[in-house]
């Protein structure tokens, strides 16, 4: 009796030239790079959003808080965000909205996680501490005004697991060197 067997079909073909199959597939060392870069890209603007908003909070620069309003000028980085909060949250958002805790808590997650991404140290704790940071946000006005279930808040959220997933602090980052300190060595969490 014969057996018959189907013929295999791999998602990649055998080419002596890695290059070719990753010109026809998307795989390979190309696409790996784009990837790489691509996480970078994500890794640096997401850095420069989170220290952008310290720095702009911090002084006043007259963006997001206006001028003779930043913290060093006595002003609550989180009273104008918080008061303003509705939904089943609003109760607790208005209660931390300008206290000393939350503005200090706010302004130092903003300062650090910028910091770690844009130098690409610390990713796990960055991402953990941002995403929560902006799905707070998220919660803070609730139900989203443009869409009904998800709004720009829970993307960046994701999009900072993702950048610590595909470990984006390695590519022009400081994140191999710091991966071999003797600090994240005995705590392999802060990597």
């Amino acid at each position: 009796m014969t057996t018959i067997v189907p013929p295999r079909h791999d998602r990649t073909p055998h080419i002596a030239s890695g290059t070719e199959a990753a010109r026809t597939t998307g795989g390979g060392a190309t696409a790996r790079a784009v990837a790489r870069y691509a996480w970078f890209a994500a890794r640096i603007g997401m850095g420069f959003i989170f220290l952008w908003a310290f720095v702009d909070k911090l002084f006043g620069l007259g963006y997001a808080t206006p001028a003779g309003k930043g913290w060093i000028d006595g002003g609550h980085p989180t009273k104008g965000f918080l008061a303003g909060a509705e939904g089943p949250f609003a109760g607790a958002y208005h209660n931390l909205a300008g206290t000393a805790f939350a503005d200090t808590a706010f302004m130092v997650g903003l300062a650090a996680i910028g910091v770690a991404l844009l130098l690409g140290i610390g990713m796990r704790i960055a991402a953990g501490a941002g995403a929560l940071m902006l799905t707070m946000m998220y919660t803070v006005a609730l139900p989203p005004t443009t869409n009904p279930v998800i709004d720009d808040h829970l993307i960046l959220a994701v999009l900072l697991i993702g950048i610590a997933a595909a470990g984006a602090g390695t590519t022009l980052g400081l994140g191999g060197w710091w991966a071999t300190t003797p600090l994240v060595k005995k705590l392999p969490w802060l990597t």
